[in-house]
């Protein structure tokens, strides 16, 4: 699977456990453990072109192919839970209210940049559900588990992860979460 992609645009996909060298430490951890390491591929991009909407234009990828990865911080009291959220770029995650419930939490907003880099190992804007905390829910929207393509980040900010949903609802945490894109 991980040399043809309909969604890869002008990407020059490769098998990802062959170019270990294009994503983060923890996500590069992560694949070597995956049973569908081989499912996945990696293409290098333009580190200026991360975002999604400008990644999007350039490359060619559709933006309805393209997820998200938020990290999520929810706190009841002195206690703060985190959680990653998967959705399509197309929507947002319903962080007040089906994640904030999620995580029994009284406040959830978005992890703060720098919280959300160091406790993740990756670099904002490439964060990817793959290589996460192991004790974190992977949240994922419906619609994100049931594409059969999808372009995520690898973990830094130049290159791109295509992979099919169903691969990352087998993440160690992954959740399906009914609601939870808006």
């Amino acid at each position: 699977m991980a040399g043809v992609w309909s969604i890869a645009g002008s990407l020059s996909p490769a098998p990802v456990l062959d170019r270990l060298d294009l994503v983060a430490g923890p996500v590069a951890t992560a694949l070597r453990a995956m049973a569908d390491a081989d499912r996945l591929a990696v293409s290098a991009i333009d580190p200026a072109l991360a975002d999604t909407a400008e990644f999007c234009a350039h490359y060619g990828s559709p933006l309805g192919a393209s997820a998200n990865c938020v990290i999520v911080a929810g706190k009841r009291g002195d206690a703060v839970r985190y959680a990653a959220c998967v959705v399509l770029a197309t929507t947002r995650a319903d962080v007040n209210g089906v994640v904030r419930r999620r995580l029994d939490a009284r406040r959830a907003s978005f992890a703060p940049m720098d919280d959300a880099v160091a406790l993740t190992g990756m670099e904002y804007g490439g964060i990817t559900p793959v290589g996460l905390p192991a004790d974190w829910p992977v949240l994922l929207a419906p619609e994100v588990a049931a594409a059969p393509e999808l372009v995520v980040g690898s973990g830094v900010r130049g290159s791109k992860l295509l992979v099919p949903g169903e691969v990352l609802a087998k993440l160690p945490g992954a959740e399906v979460l009914e609601g939870l894109a808006r």
